[in-house]
């Protein structure tokens, strides 16, 4: 395999997993009542956020968890967990609610108020659902792709996840033209969809983690049904 191939494969993989564009109608939610200056700001810190969380693990990946004696499989089953919470806050429209309070509790304006209302998205929306197990698992197996090309490697998977994050930033950069066209009752809607999607994907996280720290407990089937 060539560096491109490398870094194309690499791209695809992680822009799928992190799957800006799908959660635009999520981040207008969470941001609802945000001027579009500040929304751009609160854009801007997750995405940087999520160049640093990936280049993080991408140096340091299964040591950290080594180190804490944490397997991908608990990790993955942790992740579900947290994103069934948020699932069943969206099915019953509450994932506005649950941040509300950010919306109000800033004082200042700009980038003071887009800060403090980034710190209260990084859990759960910055991680685990725009960053979850998989895409963190993805990183570090491409990274120990990457040890055959050496330090060009290093660099071209911290390039191909700043191009990542930088799409990131586009998609929800875009989030009012979204907004315009779903309207209030339009992006409720959309969210409650997508909640009761969340959970299922959430109890899909729990089964396959499961299913690879058990033998024979979850038919593989049922963990991976669509063979990818």
């Amino acid at each position: 395999m060539s560096q491109t191939e490398f870094a194309v494969n690499f791209f695809v993989a992680l822009f799928a997993l992190l799957d800006p564009v799908g959660n635009v109608p999520l981040f207008a939610a969470a941001t609802a009542g945000a001027k579009s200056k500040d929304r751009a700001w609160i854009a801007l810190y997750i995405a940087l956020f999520a160049f640093g969380f990936l280049t993080f693990f991408y140096f340091s990946g299964l040591s950290l968890l080594e180190f804490f004696g944490i397997s991908l499989p608990a990790f993955r089953i942790a992740g579900g967990v947290i994103l069934f919470l948020l699932g069943l806050e969206m099915a019953r429209d509450d994932f506005t609610s649950t941040f509300a309070e950010a919306a109000d509790a800033p004082n200042g304006t700009g980038r003071a108020y887009a800060r403090k209302r980034f710190e209260r998205m990084i859990v759960p929306f910055a991680m685990p659902l725009l960053i979850g197990p998989g895409a963190i698992s993805s990183v570090v197996i491409y990274a120990s792709q990457a040890r055959q090309f050496g330090l060009q490697g290093a660099f071209v998977g911290v390039g191909v996840i700043g191009a990542v994050a930088v799409a990131t930033l586009l998609s929800f950069l875009a989030t009012p033209i979204l907004s315009r066209i779903l309207g209030r009752i339009g992006l409720s809607i959309v969210v409650r969809v997508l909640g009761l999607i969340l959970c299922a994907l959430a109890v899909q996280f729990i089964l396959a983690g499961f299913a690879e720290s058990t033998s024979g407990f979850i038919r593989p089937s049922i963990a991976n049904p669509y063979g990818h």
